[in-house]
């Protein structure tokens, strides 16, 4: 196996013209985050919550506009949100169903219930509807053992799911408004 390089550096970031981080965010970031670090890279994490939690994802000219009100490099920030599986570079669909994929979760058969997924919403895990109401993705644990095998509908918890209850989860879900 080779390594292939990306020519990323001459890559262009679209830009709107109003920041994402707003001077709302910056000033939680200044008065509630800074101050409880050595350095700015501390509120670096912060500053990545606050834009996914606005936007509900984190686009590449907010990785910039961090950049520079902390005073890193971007690719530092770069670095650190793609590192993480909470935060998304890429928009998601309004709802997201996760699936538990930990041991005990994976002795309970976990893989019938993102297999139900797959089929039901016609898409692979790491995916978003071509309607955008659904990404499906599989997480580490989500502390749930007790209840394998567990899923999140968005922020809800499921616990001792079967496929049949994952697909009926996915019809209930459809027609909610999104949580952003």
């Amino acid at each position: 196996m080779s390594w292939k390089a990306n020519p990323t550096g001459t890559a262009e970031i679209e830009r709107r013209s109003e920041p994402f981080l707003t001077q709302k965010m910056k000033d939680t970031l200044t008065q509630r985050y800074l101050p409880r670090f050595e350095t700015s890279k501390g509120a670096l994490l912060p500053a990545l919550h606050e834009i996914q939690h606005a936007y509900g994802w984190i686009p590449a000219q907010a990785l910039d506009e961090i950049a520079e009100f902390l005073d890193l490099a971007p690719a530092d920030v770069l670095d650190t949100a793609s590192f993480y599986e909470e935060y998304w570079l890429k928009p998601k669909g309004e709802h997201m169903i996760a699936v538990c994929r930990s041991m005990a979760c994976e002795v309970c058969d976990h893989k019938k219930l993102t297999d139900t997924c797959r089929e039901k919403l016609g898409i692979e895990v790491g995916e978003t509807t071509k309607d955008g109401k659904f990404t499906l993705v599989e997480l580490e644990c989500i502390g749930a053992c007790g209840g394998a095998p567990a899923i999140l509908v968005d922020e809800d918890l499921h616990e001792t799911v079967s496929p049949e209850q994952m697909s009926k989860l996915i019809d209930e879900t459809r027609d909610k408004p999104s949580p952003h």
